[in-house]
């Protein structure tokens, strides 16, 4: 359980406080609402450009990390496809420091040419390592343009090709930053060593004067319903045949999302999996093998995939995918209890940390409200078995499938 108390400022910021007395630190989190998915085709990957360069200097400080560090705290940040947090753990006696930084770059950016040249060829090289260098890096781009038409998850968050991030011109870098930067469209999360009353007034100090601004609409376009299998075959430099399956699935803040996350850990979750006890562990097809849901906000997907044994076809091996999919009908109490039970020790032992407790609030106070934290295992424990097999009979079918075969080139 994790208690917490909130305030809204004027401008729109909207403040969650878990205190706790027990550590001598703070965590902060601030959480803009925006992501890839409110990126245009034709610029994407401004959002992952935007965390890069939000390191970059503002408007009174030139360089974030060297305060920071000298008041001994540690800081990042990551972007995925509908959000983008900052983080950062500072001692409790020179929190005020990071209210200072962050609340200069959310009121402006430096945005020097030279900030906007360093950042860009940064961005550009780490999409030419993680995604042309790197074995099976162009995977996310194969199967999201695979599995979405029309809904802009259909590029990773570090975007479609690096030439959109080349050329990027500082007028758009600007209009992005006002449109998505602002007090109105954030979210702040604080766990620690601080109380409702001191993270007030260090808000009024160094946030409230910052303008508001008006939170951006979203109007996104409704993925349309797959009804045939979607299948791709690519060749490439690889160290082993791989296979990817996705299966579309309702979006995390859902009824049924639980359900599908259940059932991704019924196969995948820990060695006496069945996927992995069944399909590794004796050597069947898979030299490993996994399932994950992707948790994004709108309707996202439900994804296994494996590097296929020597010997082993494609063929074998997607079969003995859809027999395991299809034995989840079976799934009886006990193994379900198991699973339930792991997700429960997961929570707990994540609500330890004071930097997972600031994420995970940001994250739900943005997307209804950070009651939904402690709410998680309930809804977790409510799935039965009957809910999972009905999405094996219903979602993990040919029909609302893709399915790419990765084939490693013979050299």
């Amino acid at each position: 359980m994790v208690a917490f108390e909130r305030f809204t400022l004027d401008n729109g910021l909207r403040v969650v406080v878990n205190t706790d007395t027990r550590t001598p630190l703070v965590a902060m989190a601030i959480a803009y609402d925006v992501g890839a998915r409110d990126e245009e085709a034709a610029h994407s990957g401004f959002a992952h450009l935007f965390e890069h360069l939000m390191f970059g200097g503002s408007v009174n400080v030139p360089n974030f990390d060297t305060p920071m560090q000298r008041a001994g705290g540690s800081n990042n940040a990551f972007t995925c496809s509908d959000f983008t947090c900052y983080h950062c753990v500072m001692p409790a006696a020179t929190v005020e420091t990071a209210f200072w930084l962050e609340s200069d770059r959310m009121l402006s950016l430096a945005f020097t040419p030279e900030s906007l040249e360093v950042q860009r060829k940064v961005v550009v090289e780490e999409f030419k390592q993680t995604c042309l260098n790197e074995p099976y890096g162009d995977v996310s781009h194969l199967m999201l343009d695979l599995a979405y038409k029309i809904h802009p998850y259909r590029w990773p968050t570090i975007g479609i090709k690096p030439e959109h991030i080349e050329q990027a011109t500082m007028p758009q870098v600007k209009a992005f930053f006002a449109k998505h930067y602002r007090p109105c469209n954030a979210v702040m999360a604080l766990s620690g060593n601080i109380t409702l009353e001191k993270a007030r007034m260090l808000c009024l100090k160094w946030f409230a004067p910052i303008p508001g601004g008006v939170k951006p609409s979203r109007n996104l376009p409704a993925e349309p319903k797959q009804t045939e299998i979607r299948r791709l075959v690519v060749e490439r430099e690889v160290p082993e045949n791989a296979l990817f399956m996705a299966f579309h699935m309702p979006g995390r803040f859902t009824a049924q999302f639980p359900v599908y996350d259940v059932a991704s850990d019924l196969l995948a979750n820990g060695r006496s999996s069945r996927l992995k006890e069944r399909l590794v562990a004796k050597g069947k097809c898979f030299s490993m093998l996994e399932a994950s849901v992707m948790g994004t906000v709108d309707p996202g997907l439900f994804e296994v995939y494996g590097q296929l044994l020597e010997g082993v076809t494609y063929q074998e091996a997607e079969a003995a995918i859809w027999q395991e999919l299809q034995d989840l009908v079976n799934v009886g109490q006990p193994e379900l209890e198991k699973v339930q039970n792991k997700y429960a020790a997961t929570l707990r032992y994540d609500e330890l940390s004071i930097k997972n407790r600031a994420l995970q609030m940001a994250e739900y106070e943005l997307y209804g409200g950070a009651e939904q934290l402690n709410e998680r295992e309930a809804k977790q424990r409510a799935v039965t078995t009957g809910q999972v097999a009905t999405v094996a009979k219903n979602a993990l079918v040919p029909e609302n499938a893709c399915v790419l075969e990765y084939r490693a080139k013979a050299i």
